[in-house]
């Protein structure tokens, strides 16, 4: 297998270093998400003391009673806010649904943005105060190291630095809490069950918080599996689709999964909590004149963010 280009980056170094370390750390991003679409990211803006926090509280929250979290499960929300039960989201291409149950929290606006409208309110767990504290407080320590990140990867385009500021200000986003739950009888499940079906992001990128277990792979350019595994505290980062649309396929959304694990070890859980950095609905992903020339030709429709997020949570069961 060759070797897969995964650098481990100091966001630190970006954010506050010197111009030859924040176009070194661009350059490193942009050459990584070419070449196999994830970076791990270090120095991102999240305590030991936090992520530990937030996995105590994750825990607790799918540890609650199916009849409690099910009151918390709203369909008309397509999975968006609040609990999302077993067996409701399938990957694109599979019929059979991930082994997972997850819970979502979106973008909270004030009361007199113009974006009140498009957001719908977040559910709060009330049997789990600190659950609701946490990961608002996760969500936006995230959603400022992904604008950090987005930054680089502008200046890599050869766009101005914020040029995604506008875009992803009070976006769309959501922070996902995952628990792929025990596999109890596995000669039971279909041959093709599985945590996470092969899949791409939809999101601009995403920021993940290691996880409690292995099981993370992407699918390298010689369509060979590769663990991906985080150091520490580290945050795996990856492109999402959005990306690669309005790139036209310059950075690349890589294809990726969570496999079950070794049959000694289906009775554990595995907890994961990613973050989607989306924009607001309007952006267009026109693919970028710049990224369009002859021997790369424009190869997607015009759409909008939103438009782009709909069409695929239909394709994935969340949205009918």
């Amino acid at each position: 297998m060759n070797k897969v280009n995964i650098p481990r980056l100091d966001l630190n170094a970006y954010i506050h270093g010197t111009d030859q370390e924040r176009k070194q750390f661009s350059d490193e991003i942009g050459k990584a998400f070419n070449e196999t679409g994830f970076v791990t990211i270090t120095n991102h803006g999240l305590s030991k003391a936090l992520i530990d926090k937030l996995y105590i509280e994750v825990k607790s929250l799918f540890a609650l009673t199916e009849d409690t979290k099910l009151k918390y499960e709203i369909p008309d929300l397509a999975g968006q806010r609040g609990y999302t039960g077993k067996s409701k989201e399938t990957a694109k291409g599979f019929k059979t649904p991930d082994l997972k149950e997850f819970w979502q929290i979106g973008q909270t606006v004030s009361n007199d943005s113009p974006l009140k409208a498009d957001y719908p309110d977040n559910i709060f767990v009330t049997e789990l105060p600190d659950f609701n504290i946490t990961t608002q407080e996760v969500y936006k320590r995230l959603e400022q190291a992904g604008i950090h990140l987005l930054r680089a990867i502008a200046t890599y385009l050869n766009l101005p630095v914020d040029y995604f500021e506008d875009k992803v200000k009070e976006g769309n986003s959501i922070l996902r809490t995952l628990h792929y739950f025990p596999i109890t009888n596995p000669d039971a499940l279909p041959d093709d069950a599985v945590r996470a079906g092969a899949h791409e992001d939809i999101n601009l990128i995403t920021l993940l918080i290691g996880a409690s277990a292995d099981g993370l792979e992407l699918l390298t350019r010689d369509n060979e599996w590769f663990p991906v595994t985080a150091f520490g505290e580290d945050l795996v980062v990856n492109v999402g689709d959005m990306l690669q649309r309005l790139t036209n396929n310059k950075l690349k959304s890589t294809t990726h999964r969570v496999v079950n694990p070794p049959k000694d070890q289906m009775k554990n859980s595995r907890y994961s909590v990613p973050f989607f950095l989306h924009p607001k609905s309007g952006m267009s992903l026109a693919c970028l004149p710049s990224c369009i020339d002859e021997a790369h030709p424009k190869k997607y429709t015009d759409t909008t963010a939103g438009e782009y997020l709909d069409e695929r949570l239909r394709e994935i069961g969340l949205k009918k």
